[in-house]
């Protein structure tokens, strides 16, 4: 059966594996606490995996520990498209951030696999492990790694706040892969992400299209001259600014 534009995912199917993931790892009220690489975070990662071979789709977990559930497409030769986010959370987060997109992405599948559609590339689902950071240092860490940022030994031993690193709990859970990170052509990355502030809400407006994410800058500033009013000597700092200040050049 083709797409069309009568086509819609089954939202009660996709709010209940929502729901299911809501009761792993609670922690305030309303809230979670599934820090990535814990008892929480293996136990949403198994439902994950048993979801997505439900789905069909055959899955494959990386040496940082980046889980993908592919489903193949009429021309497999091509590069895939990439779908997802993240499982873990902040220590009191919230039960839509992250993993909506990965949930998302896996209704998505299953509507097409209702529809009989077999896309043209192949799709992968994807689950990046330890975007929050909120218990191994930096954020982000296994999805820039798959991005050649970070090298694999580097991220196994990033320390965690609780005295392990990063390697060993990976290998405690379990998901520990063996696929190479990244090592591999990418057609296209989609992440769908709830709205992180009152925007869109506030003015009824139902879907928010991100075009650009935070930009950190970081530089050092040396000012030399002579002093016009008290004291003497050369003064030299650092900052970090989101954006170039309008008054000073930008290099």
């Amino acid at each position: 059966m083709p797409i069309s534009p009568a086509s819609r995912v089954l939202y009660e199917r996709f709010w209940t594996t929502v729901e299911k993931s809501a009761d792993i790892g609670k922690g305030r009220e309303n809230g979670l606490s599934r820090l990535a690489l814990t008892d929480a975070d293996k136990e949403m990662r198994d439902i994950f995996v048993s979801w997505c071979g439900e789905a069909g789709l055959r899955v494959t977990v990386d040496q940082v520990g980046n889980i993908f559930g592919r489903r193949n497409g009429l021309d497999n030769s091509l590069p895939p498209v990439l779908i997802g986010s993240h499982l873990d959370t902040q220590e009191n987060g919230g039960r839509f951030d992250g993993i909506v997109g990965v949930l998302g992405a896996l209704e998505m599948v299953k509507t097409l696999n209702d529809l009989g559609h077999v896309t043209r590339r192949p799709i992968e689902i994807v689950n990046w492990t330890n975007e929050e950071a909120a218990r191994f240092s930096p954020p982000m860490t296994a999805s820039c790694c798959f991005a050649g940022a970070y090298a694999v030994d580097w991220v196994h031993g990033r320390p965690g706040d609780d005295g392990t690193t990063f390697g060993d709990e990976l290998r405690r859970i379990g998901y520990q892969g063996e696929a190479t990170p990244g090592n591999r052509p990418v057609d296209a990355y989609f992440e769908l992400h709830i709205e992180q502030g009152p925007i869109l809400d506030a003015e009824k407006v139902e879907v928010g299209i991100v075009t650009h994410a935070y930009s950190s800058h970081g530089f050092l500033v040396e000012f030399k001259g002579e002093t016009a009013h008290t004291g003497r000597g050369r003064w030299k700092g650092d900052a970090t600014r989101s954006s170039p200040p309008r008054a000073c050049s930008w290099r």
